[in-house]
C-alpha cells in the first residue's frame, strides 16, 4: 500500500526539475536585481557620491576619469544604485554574470558597460572532458551563503547531475575545483594540496565575491583575497552569493552548453527592492 501511495503521489506531482536552459529561465526573485550596469557617459563631473557607500571599495574614480565598477569586488548591496543621482548605476535583472578574465568583471572603464560572458573552455579541453564536468568543492573559509547555493543545484528542482556535472569527494576523481570564500591563512596550505592532487589537465572554478577577490574582508591579513593568490582561475562567478541560476549558467557556458555572445544584452533597469 505505502508503494503504492508514493507512485500515485508522484504522478499527481510530474516533473519537478525545471526545463532551463531547454525553456525560459526562471525568473530572480525581486530582492535580487542581476548584474549591474554602468553608464559612465551620465556620471556628472566631480560626482563621487557612489564611491563611499561601497563597503568593499568595488567602486573607484581617478581624478579626471569616468567611474569604475569592479563586480569581482561587488556584494550587490545596491548603496550605489540607490545614490547614484544620475541613475549611471542600474540593475539589469540579468542572471548571467559568469566571465573567463578577472578583468572583464570591470564595468566603466574604457567604455565598458555590461559584462563580456564567458567562453567555453578550447576544443581540446572540451574532448577530454567530453559532455561531462566532476568537481571537488573547496569552501576555503566562506560563510556557507554560497556553499549553500552552489549544493540548491543538486536539488531535484534543479538537478544539476543532468548536465554530466557532479561534485565528487576526492580531488583525484575531480577535472578541477569549485573553491567558494576568500582563501583564509588557515585554508590555503588545504587548498595548495587539494589542486596539487587534482591530475592534469583541470580547471578551477571561483564562486562569489569572497572566492574572486576577498569580498567583505578584502585586504584583511587574515585572507588571501581570493582563490587566484594561490591557483590559476578559469571561471569567475560573481555575486554574494550568485543564485544557483547564476553559477549554473556559468557551468554551462565553461562546457559549451549554452549559446556565447561577446556581452550580455541590456536588459531595462529594475528598481531595487525595499
Amino acid at each position: 500500500m505505502f508503494v503504492l501511495d508514493t507512485l500515485t503521489h508522484r504522478l499527481k506531482r510530474g516533473c519537478e526539475t525545471m526545463d532551463y536552459p531547454a525553456g525560459p529561465a526562471p525568473a530572480l526573485p525581486d530582492r535580487h536585481g542581476g548584474a549591474l550596469r554602468v553608464d559612465a557617459a551620465k556620471c556628472a563631473d566631480g560626482c563621487n557620491a557612489c564611491v563611499p557607500v561601497c563597503p568593499t571599495e568595488a567602486i573607484v574614480r581617478p581624478a579626471g576619469k569616468s567611474v569604475a565598477l569592479d563586480l569581482g569586488r561587488c556584494i550587490f548591496c545596491a548603496a550605489c544604485v540607490e545614490v547614484c543621482p544620475a541613475k549611471a548605476i542600474s540593475q539589469t535583472g540579468d542572471h548571467r554574470m559568469a566571465v573567463r578574465r578577472r578583468e572583464d568583471l570591470v564595468l566603466g572603464a574604457a567604455g565598458v558597460e555590461e559584462l563580456r560572458l564567458a567562453a567555453a573552455l578550447d576544443e581540446k579541453l572540451r574532448k577530454l572532458f567530453g559532455r561531462s564536468l566532476r568537481l571537488r568543492q573547496v569552501s576555503a573559509g566562506g560563510c556557507a551563503a554560497c556553499e549553500a547555493d552552489v549544493n540548491v543545484l543538486g536539488t531535484i528542482g534543479w538537478d544539476l547531475g543532468r548536465f554530466g556535472i557532479q561534485f565528487v569527494a576526492s580531488p583525484r576523481h575531480a577535472d578541477g575545483l569549485l573553491i567558494t570564500g576568500p582563501v583564509s591563512r588557515n585554508m590555503e596550505l588545504a587548498l595548495r594540496k587539494t589542486w596539487a592532487a587534482v591530475p592534469e589537465p583541470k580547471i578551477v572554478i571561483a564562486v562569489g565575491a569572497c572566492a574572486i577577490a576577498g569580498g567583505p574582508f578584502v585586504g584583511r591579513p587574515e585572507v588571501r583575497d581570493g582563490a587566484a593568490a594561490i591557483v590559476p582561475v578559469d571561471l569567475y562567478i560573481p555575486g554574494c552569493p550568485p543564485h544557483p541560476l547564476t553559477i549554473l549558467d556559468g557551468l554551462l557556458r565553461l562546457l559549451g552548453r549554452l549559446e556565447t555572445g561577446d556581452r550580455a544584452p541590456v536588459a531595462a533597469p529594475v528598481t531595487p527592492a525595499t
